[in-house]
């Protein structure tokens, strides 16, 4: 078998059920299995699995045992050469898996990490897509709003080049090197994991590269409500970083528990409010319900075609249209007044996000009148 991908879900159904359609979708020509490993999900995550992805592997934890002893589960049952490591709200196109095969075995010697370029669910480009080591300098800049050496911005987004970290939402690599780095370090309960794992890589000679030539959709935190015990947990992990790989001083030693203890009450910038007032459009081709087409819903051929001053929510239906052209245009339109939702298929909801900062949306037809769309 080629390839294991390797799925950690909780609590995002819906999210969930769009990223198993597209990476059903994107495998279709390679060897391979879809592991699902759920946290203790308390929605229907693991009915629907069963009901509608009865081929896939799921094991059903008992209890949120976290990302890095979630993940580590796949050492136990994954067969393929090479396994991707997927977060529940990331959608990949056709050929991203076929992409990201070609390029680690053209780069097989000393082959470590492979990331993709992402973007959340407006389009935006995401920096953490190839970040550098965060050196206690770098955590510092960053903390007070200097973050441009904290991402890897010494590489351009859609170029192919060797970065140092990696993000867990997408980490692709050889089963044996996350079998001889003993996967994750469970010490990690959430944050941190991945830019452990992309440090022991470099640190045994391997090189981890960043594949800006293929993009794919990350919802981004769907799992993970955004709040202060979020930003508690995503520092602690900062300390366990610089605990386990840096030997620290007395005056560098107090100054990480300083950032880590002060950096979670540091005001951040509020998220963007979620507008109510803007219209719903189908993007053609589309085979919507018919109480769908009943409603005479516009529809348009491009999305050039809208106005640059309306609010429009563009509906991609993906009974009649594929990933890989999903993606492509949310990447390429630059239109502010345009967010973006998801009709996966045989499905009676929309799913999407309009920013990276804020959990996403799912719209369903039973509740669509209630909206202030029209």
């Amino acid at each position: 078998m080629k390839l294991s991908v390797v799925i950690l879900n909780y609590n995002v159904r819906y999210f969930l059920e769009l990223c198993l359609q597209s990476v059903q979708a994107a495998l279709k020509h390679i060897p391979s299995e879809i592991i699902v490993i759920d946290n203790h999900s308390m929605d229907d995550s693991c009915t629907m699995i069963k009901a509608k992805f009865p081929k896939i592997t799921l094991i059903e934890n008992k209890d949120n045992i976290g990302f890095s002893k979630g993940n580590n589960q796949m050492l136990q049952v994954a067969q393929g050469e090479y396994v991707c490591i997927l977060n529940p709200d990331i959608v990949v196109a056709e050929n991203t898996f076929q992409n990201l095969l070609q390029f680690s075995e053209a780069k097989s010697k000393h082959l470590g990490i492979v990331g993709c370029r992402l973007i959340d669910g407006a389009g935006r480009f995401l920096p953490e897509s190839k970040r550098n080591f965060p050196k206690v300098s770098v955590a510092f800049r960053k903390l007070i709003g200097k973050s441009k050496s904290y991402y890897a911005n010494q590489v351009d987004e859609f170029t192919n080049a060797e970065v140092e970290v990696l993000p867990g939402a997408l980490m692709f690599l050889k089963r044996s090197l996350y079998e001889d780095l003993k996967g994750f370090d469970e010490n990690f309960f959430m944050y941190g994991e991945d830019i452990d794992l992309s440090y022991r890589a470099k640190q045994l000679g391997y090189k981890n590269y960043y594949l800006g030539t293929s993009t794919v959709i990350h919802f981004k935190g769907e799992s993970t409500i955004k709040n202060r015990t979020q930003s508690k947990r995503f520092y602690h992990a900062m300390k366990l970083f610089y605990k386990k790989h840096f030997k620290l001083n007395f005056f560098i030693g107090a100054l990480v528990n300083t950032i880590t203890s002060l950096a979670p009450y540091i005001p951040k910038f509020s998220s963007p409010t979620r507008r109510n007032d803007k219209k719903i459009i189908f993007l053609k081709p589309c085979s919507s319900p018919q109480w769908l087409e009943k409603k005479n819903l516009p529809a348009i051929n491009s999305i050039e075609e809208l106005p640059k001053n309306i609010y429009y929510d563009v509906v991609f239906d993906l009974n009649s249209t594929d990933f890989h052209f999903v993606i492509n245009q949310i990447s390429s339109i630059k239109n502010k007044f345009i967010t973006y939702k998801f009709l996966p298929k045989k499905c009676n909801y929309f799913v999407g996000s309009d920013f990276s900062m804020r959990r996403g949306e799912v719209i369903h037809f039973d509740k669509f009148e209630s909206r202030a769309y029209f």
